[in-house]
């Protein structure tokens, strides 16, 4: 059975790839239904007793080989291989007993396969030679997406390949119509973690739309960060944020943390060092209608973090607010002369600025634990803000990094010892709600030696109300 449904041995051709040579027919048997109405029943019956043809793709139910009869609206139900139209000792004794009693008829059946009935993954194993797919596991399936382009990081073997790789995602994968693969480590040549690219398929048009946690995104994928790999690791987040809170989103890229955030309203103060992405982030919040809750910013994150925290609490001194604007079950109600719809009232609410910040966001992997010293001094000099003068706490900051690939809790322990230097203050890893701990959630494998990580945890007391250097 899983033979028959290999696609045919074709020869990989430089620069071609000729989809005729996908082409298979399959010879099987198929039963007719006398009463079309008895379809569905003789269909339950054979699946039952597993004489039904089971393969992935393909509709055991198919028009009657004979035109005529097909044209009248007969139909078939294809059977497993195993059985075969001229030979009655293949029959099971229900297909038997429905032939005899002339309720089925078995005819010879033609499956004719072609190029657009195989994946991917079917086309690749007969196209690519077996040393780059055995020394590599296998063939190159995965891919970052962003709208409709395709984003490979192609390893050295599969390069002589890429164009035709790159022509069959295409075909497989209606939503791409382009393919590019990274010829750079993302940030090796830009400071704004863009990337060399080459064009392998497709049209060279990199303007996309990405819809994401219910908001939807465009930019250049060229001259943006963007890896749709994070989306649940960007839902993680913001459902952590409160309503009515402030976020500081220090690396926000486009704006995957903070427009969902202030879909939920959150205010969040969004900076990112990237003009092409502050310019992408300013018009995602118009798009997303959330200009109440989120401000952009394109400033260096290390100034702003401070800048963020003073912004913030001379917003909440002034009075500046969001209004949420709520509406009332409308109620109806008949006059005498006409019936008429009272106008649904509106209730508007005012969600004041606090004064202080819930959450430093900083996902910018590789270098973001360098940014921790300009911590220091967050709220210099404005202690009441906070516990025990108040109910609040001191921010709790997110801070994504990378690190080897290792057992048990080595990792975690190294991120640890990272921010400890950078920060200026002991970090263990435990519960990030106790003074000097901190949760480390691996987010992601980005290599087969090297994992992405976020640590949580408040910024120490000893930290936060230094002075100002």
């Amino acid at each position: 059975m899983n033979r028959l449904f290999c696609p045919p041995a074709a020869r990989y051709t430089i620069g071609v790839l000729d989809r005729a040579l996908f082409s298979k027919t399959i010879n099987l048997a198929a039963v007719s239904v006398a009463d079309k109405k008895k379809i569905a029943q003789w269909r339950q019956s054979l699946q039952k007793e597993k004489t039904l043809l089971t393969a992935e793709r393909v509709s055991c139910v198919v028009a009657h080989p004979d035109q005529t009869l097909a044209s009248q609206g007969t139909r078939c139900l294809l059977l497993d291989p195993r059985v075969r139209p001229k030979a009655p000792d293949t029959w099971t004794p229900l297909l038997r007993d429905g032939i005899e009693k002339q309720e089925l008829g078995i005819v010879p059946y033609d499956l004719a396969l072609d190029y657009d009935y195989w994946s991917y993954e079917d086309v690749m194993r007969c196209l690519l030679p077996p040393e780059p797919r055995d020394n590599n596991d296998g063939i190159p399936v995965g891919f970052n997406q962003a709208g409709h382009v395709a984003h490979l990081n192609l390893r050295e073997q599969f390069l002589p390949y890429k164009k035709l790789i790159a022509e069959v995602l295409i075909d497989k994968n209606p939503g791409v119509r382009t393919v590019i693969n990274k010829v750079a480590n993302v940030g090796t040549e830009s400071e704004f973690r863009t990337f060399a690219y080459e064009l392998l398929a497709g049209d060279e048009d990199l303007n996309v739309e990405v819809r994401e946690n219910e908001c939807v995104f465009q930019f250049d994928y060229a001259k943006v960060y963007w890896n749709s790999k994070l989306e649940g690791e960007h839902r993680r987040l913001v459902h952590l944020f409160k309503p009515g809170e402030v976020v500081c989103d220090v690396m926000a890229g486009i704006g995957p943390f903070a427009i969902p955030a202030g879909k939920r309203g959150v205010f969040v103060w969004a900076n990112d060092y990237n003009p092409e992405s502050y310019r992408f982030l300013d018009s995602n919040i118009n798009r997303n209608k959330v200009t109440q809750y989120v401000r952009a910013f394109n400033e260096d994150g290390r100034t702003f973090v401070r800048k963020a925290a003073d912004l913030v609490y001379a917003a909440s001194i002034s009075g500046e607010h969001a209004v949420a604007k709520e509406k009332r079950s409308s109620r109806h109600r008949q006059q005498k002369d006409s019936e008429k719809t009272e106008k649904t009232p509106i209730i508007e609410q005012r969600i004041p600025i606090p004064p202080t910040i819930s959450h430093f966001v900083m996902n910018l992997p590789a270098s973001a634990i360098t940014f921790l010293p300009h911590y220091r001094g967050l709220y210099a000099g404005q202690e009441q803000l906070f516990e025990p003068y108040t109910s609040t706490k001191l921010p709790m900051v997110h801070v994504h990094c990378f690190a080897a690939k290792a057992e048990g809790e080595g990792p975690m322990l190294d991120v640890c010892d990272r921010i400890t230097a950078e920060i200026g203050a002991p970090i263990t890893l435990g519960d990030p709600e106790k003074p000097g701990e901190a949760a480390v959630l691996e987010v992601r494998a980005v290599a087969p030696n090297k994992r992405m990580f976020c640590a949580s945890f408040r910024i120490p007391a000893e930290v936060a109300f230094a002075s100002r250097e």
